[in-house]
């Protein structure tokens, strides 16, 4: 799994992503673009100056020193021939009812092929940003699509129904209404709960919603939780961890009580948005740390790649 082609290729086709971004329709088997780019907001604001300076380096000039404007890119070029072998790295398909993850069973395409899942795709884009940390020659990676992919899939990993079940396809094939208008059991947890959350509580404003998560990060309800997220003792190994929470989050709070065809509403979503906003602020301390130790000076006992 290399992320080939040269930096200025990417470049030139950034600055066309981020037009397609303000249109494109929301895709299946991601967060949405908000929940997206609110993880790669606050681990961005979670930046000690090192990391902070190699993500900047490494961002096309377009997006201003701002990586959220491009967290959702793996989702607009996974339908690319180019990029068509990502799709399988934005999830994991588990044995039904099994609840459980294990890298060994369940990280693979859909020819097999092993660690072609989001927590093999985060180790992957780990190990090639640490060539980038050790100064390696080797000039083999694209070091900035190595970042936009670890960025969005450390997002992928903390959303439950991102590591679902095998034979509905993380919910996708579960129908059901959300409140008045049709959905699926994968894009409520993807979209609605959010969508919902914005329209009701924050006036449809993601950066007060964000404001939001990170006082509750700071000072509010995750403040004695902090630290424990960011407890990884291996980079390449953590995401395992992370998958594993978001299966046992799905079973317990995604499919848990939910039939094809039924309505989802009031009680549903007052439930669960405290899961999908922990996730969410999740993801983005746990990217940050992978960042810090990635790029930071101090890491500790980060082994260089072979």
């Amino acid at each position: 799994m290399a992320s080939g082609g040269k930096a200025g290729s990417f470049l030139r086709a950034a600055a066309l992503v981020l037009a397609v971004l303000a249109s494109a329709a929301p895709v299946a088997r991601s967060w949405s673009k908000e929940g997206h780019m609110m993880t790669c907001q606050i681990a961005q604001d979670l930046l000690e100056p090192d990391a902070a300076h190699a993500v900047r380096n490494l961002l096309p000039e377009e997006v201003g020193g701002d990586l959220s404007a491009l967290c959702v890119w793996p989702d607009q070029v996974r339908h690319w021939y180019k990029y068509s072998w990502t799709g399988p790295l934005h999830f994991i398909d588990t044995p039904d009812k099994a609840c459980s993850f294990d890298y060994s069973r369940d990280c693979h395409g859909p020819d097999g092929a092993k660690d072609m899942c989001v927590a093999g795709a985060i180790a992957n884009f780990t190990s090639q940003l640490l060539h980038y940390k050790h100064g390696s020659a080797d000039r083999k990676y694209n070091f900035t699509e190595a970042l936009l992919f670890l960025s969005h899939f450390m997002g992928d990993v903390h959303q439950p129904m991102h590591v679902g079940f095998t034979s509905d396809q993380g919910g996708n094939s579960i129908d059901l209404r959300w409140f008045k208008h049709k959905s699926n059991l994968h894009h409520v947890w993807d979209r609605e709960i959010i969508q919902t959350a914005l329209a009701e509580f924050y006036d449809k404003d993601m950066d007060t919603f964000r404001k939001q998560l990170e006082h509750n990060l700071t000072k509010g309800t995750w403040s004695d939780d902090v630290s424990s997220w960011g407890d990884c003792e291996d980079l390449l190994s953590c995401p395992t961890k992370y998958a594993t929470e978001s299966i046992n989050l799905a079973c317990k709070w995604a499919y848990n009580g939910v039939h094809e065809g039924e309505t989802l509403s009031d009680d549903y979503f007052g439930s669960r948005l405290p899961i999908v906003s922990r996730r969410i602020v999740q993801g983005g301390v746990r990217l940050a740390m992978f960042l810090n130790r990635i790029f930071g000076r101090h890491n500790r006992d980060v082994a260089a790649p072979f």
